[in-house]
């Protein structure tokens, strides 16, 4: 297998709109298409204890109104706010990621005497990022994202290399030669599986269950093990009637297309 010559990295592809979360102690609007989802401070990376506490603690008495509002009333420093702006957290209070990151760099800590002393400067208004670069940003800074899934955005380059998805693959008959492409998320090898290695796959519309016998395993050792985006070409075995159901891709051959992804890190949970 070789990647098609017009596949793409997981870079901007089309623009797409930022999705407006609530201004922490607001009640979302009650006409908002989709139910919010809120996120924790603790998985703003590098984001400190005490000042997430002391976010909380300004958010009880009124909801924060500006970005600059929020850095003064919780006396966050810079490294706070970019933090923060990383992750995407003052969308209801700057707008979109770059101009979150623009208002945050431009505040920093004042001395005592002027810490409750606003500031007034013109805006800034900041082209809005396009939804790769945004969605690279989200896995950065907080290990998800919010916005579609990554290969949603490479669905197009991996259809016509004929790479199935999830969903695609869950009610194919049993026997069928297929092919597969997702993110890695789980790598096991248990003692008991005689050399058998299982890989969990991720795509946009579900998991894959991938089954390495021993002898694939030894001969595209360094696939199996570095790929953060792994195609497999195999057998997809399907039994629905034994009471369960069972669905897992018997791999014949792996191909690193982890290039594709671009700036896009990754982890997975290898051989606990």
């Amino acid at each position: 297998m070789s990647p098609p010559p017009e596949a793409s990295r997981i870079l901007p592809t089309k623009s797409g709109s930022d999705p407006h979360f609530p201004n922490p102690g607001q009640e979302p609007a009650s006409k908002a298409p989709h139910p919010p989802v809120r996120l924790g401070l603790r998985l703003v990376a590098t984001l400190s204890e005490p000042a997430a506490r002391r976010i909380l603690a300004a958010r009880q008495h009124h909801p924060f109104t500006t970005t600059e509002d929020l850095a003064l009333r919780a006396a966050l420093d810079a490294g706070d706010l970019k933090a923060l702006a990383a992750a995407d957290a003052l969308t209801a209070l700057s707008g979109h990621r770059r101009q979150q990151v623009w208002d945050a760099s431009a505040l920093h800590r004042a001395p005592e005497l002027l810490r409750e002393a606003p500031t007034h400067e013109l805006p800034l208004a900041l082209i809005e990022a396009g939804e790769g670069e945004a969605i690279t940003h989200d896995y950065a800074a907080t290990g998800l994202t919010l916005r579609r899934h990554p290969l949603a955005l490479l669905r197009p380059e991996l259809a016509r290399w004929q790479l199935r998805t999830a969903a695609q693959l869950r009610d194919l008959p049993d026997g069928t030669p297929t092919r597969a492409c997702g993110i890695v998320t789980v790598r096991q090898q248990p003692g008991t599986a005689k050399g058998v290695t299982f890989v969990t796959l991720e795509d946009e519309t579900g998991t894959v269950n991938v089954i390495v016998w021993k002898a694939l395993r030894e001969r595209q050792r360094r696939e199996l093990v570095r790929a953060r985006l792994l195609a497999v070409q195999g057998t997809w075995q399907r039994d629905v009637e034994s009471g369960g159901e069972v669905r897992h891709l018997i791999a014949t051959r792996l191909r690193d297309l982890t290039p594709l992804l671009g700036d896009l890190m990754t982890g997975s949970r290898d051989f606990h």
